[in-house]
């Protein structure tokens, strides 16, 4: 049985190690001792508020002390909580009557006048600085009771990051929280010197995972925002990154930037040093499928990356690590979790405690489609496992094109060839009437390197068999963002989006760089 380490991280402070937020321009930083102080005060404060076992309290602001100090304040009064990604989500009554919310703790003050039930987020600070209690509220100082998360007990509802629709609800259990924890600890031994960098919004729910971890284990952790992470990266000196491919592909070109202005030499490795800092133990990706070069470049850079496999039905499933890495892989599969993989090809996961059996809130017929009834998860995605146990995502099932004369087209080893090349961010296969392949490429700079995409398009066709070529490419006006509806908040791209945006061009046989 895995062990109960949420209710380690709760039941008493760390020994060691420091939080840090860092901003723009400068950052705020204490440590896990008093982190684990501050957030038994706002603990007591919100039972004051009459928040206690079972209810559920939501947080919708931006990464922030106040984000960690009502999430550990919640657990130790194991009441839930409701991770809101800001502009996914607005601090409206509508919300918080859908999703059963008691208080709803936000940072835009200035959309609360006419929501009765929602608190700033510079209430919490003040609670957790031991300040005056507000609106009339008693101090509460009563020792907090000892609370156990039993293993298949919802902590907090986390949302898909919504590629369509509606986000979906999921609840996340104790003991699939504790799994994940043990499994990454046991494979990279996270220490006391260690300092994780985190910058993905705290609403989903993997990112709490290093907060945890270092009340878990001593170590330091960075928190801060995608806008902020390379100016951040440079003062804080992390051991490790948590990112998503969208931040390493960025990262890469800034290194070859200053490769090509000569200001590191001929020499990757201090170029790569310059970005990250001098401290990396390794790098990890995962969340959207990473391009093999950019793996490459980072690895042969003296930076160690690696990529795994999960999703927010399931958790962490495989990861390579120091000393089990397998190029094109996503890894070995991790304890307690099982690999299935149809002869279809469709991979399937059990987990020994699965995140959930079902959704929280998704409309009807949803948990049927992806969930079977002891919790197994219907990934959609294509797959196999070698004969070492190593995981290989080909793609996803809804992304086989059947092309009119029969012929089956898994599209992203395609886009992969694309976006090798450092002129094209992003990359999406179409299929218009089944009979060619067309790709809109997100470019890496505006205006768009015409003549570079071309090259690449050239490049991967010769390649590939006839059936896979791309006859022509659209090259977007406006790269694929999270801002213009086109990424999802962990940049993946939105495909129906990205057809809808571009869906004249797609299918004007004149438009666009055609192959030759």
């Amino acid at each position: 049985m895995t062990e109960n380490l949420l209710d380690r991280v709760i039941g008493s402070p760390p020994l060691a190690g420091r939080i840090t937020f860092a901003r723009l321009v400068g950052s705020e930083s204490l440590p896990l001792g008093e982190l684990y102080e501050r957030a038994g005060r706002v603990a007591r404060w919100l039972r004051g508020r009459g928040i206690g076992p079972g209810d559920r309290i939501g947080i919708l602001a931006a990464n922030c002390l106040e984000w960690v100090l009502l999430d550990l304040a919640a657990l130790r009064l194991k009441a839930e909580t409701a991770g809101f990604e800001p502009g996914k989500f607005e601090p409206t009554a509508e919300l918080m009557r859908r999703y059963g919310i008691t208080l709803l703790f936000t940072d835009r003050t200035a959309d609360m006048a006419d929501t009765p039930g929602t608190v700033s987020m510079e209430g919490v600070r003040a609670a957790s600085e031991g300040g005056a209690a507000s609106e009339g509220q008693a101090a509460d100082d009563a020792p907090l009771p000892p609370v156990s998360w039993g293993p298949r007990e919802v902590t907090t509802i986390k949302f898909t990051s919504g590629s369509t629709g509606e986000p979906k609800g999921l609840g996340a259990t104790a003991g699939s929280i504790n799994s994940s924890l043990a499994a990454v600890q046991e494979i990279f031994a996270h220490k006391p010197d260690d300092d994780l960098f985190v910058f993905l919004p705290l609403s989903l729910l993997q990112q709490r995972y290093w907060v945890y971890s270092a009340l878990l284990h001593g170590h330091d952790v960075t928190i801060t925002t995608y806008e902020a992470a390379f100016a951040a990266l440079r003062r804080v000196r992390p051991t490790v990154v948590m990112g998503v491919p969208a931040l390493y592909e960025t990262a890469k070109r800034q290194i070859e930037a200053r490769l090509a202005r000569g200001k590191d030499g001929n020499r990757p490795e201090e170029a790569a040093r310059a970005v990250f800092g001098d401290r990396i133990r390794y790098l990890w990706t995962g969340s959207a499928p990473a391009n093999p070069d950019t793996l490459r470049f980072f690895t042969e850079a003296g930076l160690p990356i690696y990529e795994g496999y999960g999703l927010n039905e399931t958790c962490i499933v495989a990861k390579n690590h120091p000393g089990a890495s397998r190029e094109g892989s996503v890894g070995r599969v991790l304890p307690g979790k099982q690999v299935l993989i149809g002869d279809d090809g469709l991979v399937r996961v059990r987990s020994e405690y699965p995140v959930n059996t079902h959704y929280a809130y998704a409309r009807p017929g949803d948990s049927e489609r992806i969930f079977e009834p002891d919790g197994t998860v219907r990934t959609g995605d294509l797959g196999r496992l070698d004969e070492d146990g190593f995981l290989y995502i080909l793609g996803r099932a809804d992304d086989v094109i059947v092309l009119d004369n029969g012929k089956k087209v898994v599209v992203r080893p395609i886009e992969e060839r694309m976006k090798a090349d450092p002129a094209i961010a992003e990359c999406v296969v179409f299929c218009p009437a089944q009979t060619e392949l067309v790709a809109v490429v997100s470019p890496a700079s505006v205006p768009a390197d015409r003549d570079a995409i071309a090259a690449r398009l050239a490049l991967a066709n010769a390649s590939l068999s006839a059936d896979e070529r791309i006859s022509r490419v659209v090259v977007a006006d406006t790269p694929f963002s999270i801002e213009n509806g086109l990424l999802t908040s962990q940049y993946k791209p939105k495909r129906r989006q990205i057809l809808a945006a571009h869906h004249t061009a797609v299918h004007d046989s004149t438009e666009g760089i055609h192959a030759h």
